[in-house]
């Protein structure tokens, strides 16, 4: 990365188009969650089956929230082309219709795992790390302006190779799951890949000054942030019996 040139005014002039891409593409290379040491044992396929449905479990809450945050993000955008542009995230995950999309197919991995649906929708058995992250990222979508809502969701730039290394990881290492469980994360492939490039877009265009462009980062890092401290209540969690865990075979 270059260094910072200053304009006659002493402000510091915006990155060009390919440095701010850069820099926005090295917060979610480096600080995306796949490196945290809970997804790590998991890829390794070191995690028990009650870890695994743990995180299933956990992980569920923050699933049901995406398309309320991405409701939240709609709603701050004038052009109803951009609006029904970014409904469609809504669509992936809510479905148009009952038995679909990217909530019920999380429901199915948990009835793989041998969770019970109704458990998965009780907010009293997450873990309170777990709910004070996801109402941390819903508080942020709905109070703060669109450019730091969407370049928050800019994490979606390192979904397609973490849903490819996990589907890779779950055939191999947890093979008692069943192959349909794992619809979400094959979905998430490409859907990923193309939310990814859209945020990106719209940030590299609405972000035009430098203040602005710290602002998208410091959003990205917040998010990022945000799935570390998930991983952190479910890691932190163990063997603890005061969690309450979904009650699921052996």
């Amino acid at each position: 990365m270059t260094g910072t040139p200053v304009r006659d005014d002493g402000v510091a002039a915006p990155w060009g188009t390919a440095e701010f891409t850069e820099r926005l593409r090295a917060v979610a290379a480096e600080r995306y969650h796949d490196r945290h040491p809970f997804n790590v044992r998991m890829h390794r396929g070191e995690l028990t089956r009650g870890e695994l449905r743990r995180w299933v479990a956990n992980r569920f809450h923050y699933q049901r929230h995406i398309p309320v945050k991405d409701a939240l993000i709609l709603a701050k955008f004038d052009d109803p082309a951009l609006r029904r542009a970014w409904l469609r995230r809504i669509r992936d995950h809510d479905g148009t219709a009952e038995g679909e999309g990217g909530i019920e197919r999380w429901l199915r991995l948990g009835e793989a795992t041998g969770l019970d649906r109704a458990a998965l929708w009780d907010v009293s058995r997450v873990l309170p790390g777990v709910r004070f992250a996801v109402e941390g990222y819903v508080t942020f979508c709905r109070s703060r302006p669109a450019l730091d809502a969407v370049a928050a969701s800019l994490t979606e730039l390192s979904a397609p190779s973490l849903m490819r290394t996990r589907i890779a990881a779950f055939e191999r290492y947890y093979p008692w799951i069943e192959a349909d469980g794992l619809a979400y994360f094959r979905g998430r492939i490409g859907q990923g890949g193309r939310d990814g490039e859209e945020a990106l877009a719209l940030v590299l265009a609405w972000a035009g000054t430098r203040a602005e462009q710290q602002r998208a980062l410091a959003a990205l890092t917040f998010k990022c942030e945000v799935l570390w401290a998930l991983l952190d209540a479910v890691d932190q969690a163990g063997a603890r019996t005061s969690e309450r865990p979904v009650p699921g075979p052996p």
